[in-house]
């Protein structure tokens, strides 16, 4: 997918590449780098994202086939420019024992089903609850933030075996999430290099 590009971001990304050399990471680590410290002015993220190349070429073949995206939090759910997003934050009242937010995501789950792209900017108690669902996701954004339960969170995601894009410190943010997974949505990669959609769904 193709986007017309302003002058202020072409101009904002030669200022970044000017400051960190990201050309030895592979296109797609790069795009989602690029993007996240576009959308954050920090350059703590080029050491601080923990993503692999082929689980951002699955998550490319899963937007490209059309799989949901749901998000943890509307603020997130905005910034995603390119797909319509499903957020249930803004109907739910908490369940007993559990957060609103990860009410929200285990009542998305139900309306979704399997193969969706999951989208964490704001909750950790989002993504702990994800992670306890029988989600078997496309990909997880798992990029909470906050000083309480986010590092452990996302953490578990990373040991959890799923396909993920996460960080290993308290950082994270609605707008570093959104700018990852637009950087998926843009993508623009040939259809040959990309893998059969039909799998993605069936990642554990």
């Amino acid at each position: 997918m193709t986007r017309a590009v302003h002058p202020i971001e072409a101009r904002s990304h030669a200022i970044l590449r000017a400051r960190v050399d990201l050309t030895h990471l592979p296109p797609l680590t790069r795009a989602v780098v690029e993007r996240v410290v576009h959308a954050s002015a920090d350059l703590d993220y080029v050491e601080d994202l923990v993503c692999a190349e082929s689980t951002l070429r699955a998550g490319v073949a899963a937007l490209a086939a059309g799989a949901p995206v749901v998000a943890d939090a509307e603020m997130v759910a905005a910034g995603i420019t390119a797909r319509d997003v499903v957020c249930r934050v803004r109907d739910t009242v908490a369940d007993p024992g559990r957060t609103r937010s990860a009410t929200a995501i285990r009542r998305a789950l139900a309306e979704v089903g399997p193969g969706a792209v999951w989208v964490v900017g704001n909750a950790p108690t989002a993504l702990a609850e994800l992670l306890e669902l029988p989600a078997r996701p496309a990909l997880v954004v798992g990029l909470p933030v906050g000083f309480v339960g986010a590092v452990e969170a996302k953490a578990a995601l990373r040991a959890s075996g799923l396909p993920a894009v996460s960080n290993r410190s308290e950082k994270g943010g609605s707008a570093v999430a959104a700018a990852a997974v637009n950087a998926l949505l843009y993508a623009d990669l040939p259809e040959a290099e990309l893998p059969k959609a039909d799998l993605v769904a069936e990642t554990p």
